[in-house]
């Protein structure tokens, strides 16, 4: 007979504790914890436990004597995947999907099963019917005989297919509906989700199947459940957008086999999810006249170049506090930007309301946008308007400085194949630098007065 035990998690974090407890120490959250009973017994015959449990124990080996083979990747025919990813699906990998709810996480794993041809897929749903998914497939207009759908939320249930189907990749949606026979708790519960996890992990290890997992985010925007389950995977991807706007961004937080800082771009069509290969074409509005508070920053996520637009509108606070509002840019980024356009460039700002948005929807973390953003902000408060062929690339220091950014050939050469006509970057770039051999006319200052003198000529 088993042994029934009972434990309590933080439904915010994760966090286990032994008896019921007001505050998480984890998290400083109130009320979230919960009583969960915890099953222990053997694994039933038939089970993925049961049927891999290595029979001889792993010794240590010197790491001079590991032999190292390049592994070869299972290359998709998205290639935005395939740049989010390092360069293709890494055999054994476990991959793990984040997003809104009706964002596209499960018509872009649909629509990746649907598209590998020479691999057999295995879809497995616990939200859909196989007759839902059917007509999500007859809506993107792809055929494969070799994409097999599978309706079921056991994981024991799911292995025995596994052990007789034999998949070359494994698609799970979403990993909040599986549960396991191991844990007594209901599905999506903290202890479910890190063994269900668990499980699929020890599969793709031990079988060298590629598995992606479809999960929920909660409204917080974080990963639902517990933290554990990101750092057993080995890739953790988060797929973001307005559901109101076309455009969608694949982005990579976590990646053991690549960069964490590449990003994909797509864009949703009644057909499904189109790659956009250019996406600086997308995110520079097309307008027949200038206006004042809007610019162009060259930025770099990951390896790929991007020209941005950044918006700004600078007005008198007639309402008591100066409202500080930015969308897709740091706030507290922005505070420091305008403490010193007011201390060292001598515009007054204390009360003005000041907002800014990032064109696109795109979220910007690189610091080589700084000039545009400033440029930006000035060019509102002084209404004049800045030519839509020059753009900004260079970080701003607390003294005003213009500092000097990686890669600035890669932006240049962005901005000048976009048809730019100008281009602003520190001085301390030119090291290295040909400015020769761009057709592009190259700008290069210090300290932002100089670029003001110039620019924000009536």
């Amino acid at each position: 007979m088993s042994k029934i035990k009972s434990s309590f998690f933080c439904q915010n974090c994760g966090h286990q504790a032994p008896k019921w407890l007001g505050k998480c120490p984890s998290c400083g959250e109130w009320n979230t914890f919960v009583e969960e009973l915890l099953e222990k017994e053997s694994p039933a015959k038939g089970s993925w436990k049961a049927s891999t449990s290595l029979k001889v124990a792993a010794k240590p080996r010197a790491i001079e004597d590991i032999v190292f083979e390049e592994q070869p990747r299972i290359l998709t025919k998205d290639k935005e995947l395939n740049r989010v990813l390092g360069g293709g699906i890494v055999l054994g990998s476990l991959v793990l999907i984040g997003g809104e709810p009706g964002i596209g996480k499960s018509t872009l794993m649909l629509q990746i099963a649907l598209t590998l041809n020479k691999q057999k897929v295995l879809y497995v749903s616990g939200e859909e019917s196989d007759q839902q998914i059917k007509m999500r497939a007859e809506r993107l207009a792809f055929k494969n005989d070799k994409c097999f759908i599978l309706t079921e939320t056991s994981t024991q249930n799911i292995f025995k297919q596994i052990e007789t189907f034999e998949p070359d990749i494994l698609i799970i949606d979403s990993i909040q509906t599986l549960q396991s026979t191991f844990i007594e708790s209901s599905a999506g519960s903290v202890s479910q989700v890190k063994e269900c996890a668990s499980e699929l992990m020890k599969y793709a290890k031990e079988s060298g199947t590629p598995v992606f997992m479809i999960g929920h985010i909660t409204k917080d925007g974080n990963l639902a459940g517990p933290k554990v389950l990101e750092h057993m995977v080995d890739t953790v991807l988060q797929f973001e957008g307005d559901r109101h706007l076309a455009y969608r961004i694949l982005r990579t937080t976590k990646n053991r086999f690549g960069s964490t800082s590449e990003l994909g771009i797509y864009e949703m069509l009644g057909t499904g999810l189109r790659e956009v290969s250019n996406p600086s074409e997308i995110l520079i509005s097309q307008r027949d006249e200038d206006f004042s508070g809007i610019t162009i920053g060259a930025m770099l996520e990951g390896n790929r170049p991007l020209m941005i637009e950044t918006q700004s509108l600078v007005s008198i606070a007639t309402y008591g506090t100066p409202q500080r509002s930015s969308t897709g840019f740091d706030a507290k980024r922005l505070n420091m930007l305008l403490a010193v356009l007011e201390k060292r460039g001598g515009f007054r700002l204390g009360n003005q309301d000041v907002f800014l948005n990032i064109a696109g929807g795109l979220r910007v973390e690189d610091p080589a946008i700084d000039l545009a953003v400033c440029t930006s902000i000035v060019s509102s408060y002084e209404d004049i308007s800045i030519p839509s062929s020059v753009a900004f690339c260079a970080e701003v220091g607390l003294g005003g400085e213009i500092r000097a950014v990686n890669r600035i050939d890669q932006r240049i050469s962005e901005a000048e194949k976009l048809g730019f006509k100008e281009i602003w970057i520190s001085k301390y770039n030119l090291k290295g630098l040909k400015p020769d051999e761009y057709k592009i006319k190259i700008h290069t200052a210090s300290k932002l007065e100089e670029v003001f003198i110039n620019i924000l000529r009536k």
